[in-house]
């Protein structure tokens, strides 16, 4: 089963940027991890600060791949290419934030993406994507 981790902007900054936030673990650290944890996915990671580069990943595997987790950053509120590049494919998405974007400012309580996400995780620390790991997992079972 393939599964693809897409994070969008300044997740790249994770484990330098607001640790009271986001804790003080890089992702890639974590994907280590993650991987470690679900031996039998073939996971993949792909980040980008850039929305055209975020919905060219979406359109190249998003007829191929079992699945994907997309935190898309603050595009998550803003992006409507975005919200339509995941309208357009067949591969099943799951939206996922470390925080808890309904304790965060009022902007960041509307998912633009989530119309067509068939569900979000937040809140839980990087703990997000492992259960959005297991979701696909016990789908295929």
């Amino acid at each position: 089963m393939k599964i693809l981790i897409i994070n969008g902007p300044n997740l790249n900054l994770l484990g330098k940027r607001e640790p009271e936030i986001y804790g003080n673990k890089t992702f890639e650290d974590y994907f280590d991890v993650l991987k470690n944890d679900f031996p039998t996915l073939e996971l993949e990671y792909f980040q980008s600060n850039i929305e055209g580069e975020l919905i060219n990943k979406l359109h190249e595997i998003g007829f191929y791949y079992d699945g994907i987790l997309l935190n898309a950053g603050a595009y998550t509120h803003t992006s409507i290419a975005i919200s339509d590049a995941i309208a357009g494919i067949k591969t099943p998405v799951i939206e996922v934030h470390i925080s808890n974007i309904y304790k965060r400012e009022e902007y960041r309580h509307k998912s633009i993406i989530s119309a067509h996400c068939i569900g979000m995780i937040a809140g839980l620390g990087m703990d997000s994507y492992r259960l959005a790991c297991q979701y696909f997992l016990q789908k295929n079972d």
